[in-house]
């Protein structure tokens, strides 16, 4: 549940940055900050010129991490 919340944030995050929204909304400002704190370094670990592509990989790229790491911890609690 944890691991599908954090992904939800860092997809919102990426269709706020395409879509360009209010980064003065508050809802907006708080998904920014969750993605960020959650991203743990991987918010640049692909430095392409266009910056948008950027967020898209690198947030991608997190949410992946987030989904296999989820995946493991949810194999390894649910051995007898």
């Amino acid at each position: 549940m944890i691991v599908a919340v954090v992904i939800a944030i860092f997809t919102l995050h990426v269709v706020f940055v395409v879509l360009d929204a209010n980064q003065h909304n508050g809802f907006v400002q708080t998904v920014y900050m969750l993605a960020k704190t959650f991203v743990l370094g991987l918010g640049d670990v692909f430095t392409p010129d266009d910056a948008l592509l950027g967020v898209i990989m690198n947030y991608g790229l997190a949410a992946l991490v987030y989904a296999l790491a989820g995946h493991l911890l949810i194999k390894a609690l649910n051995r007898d």
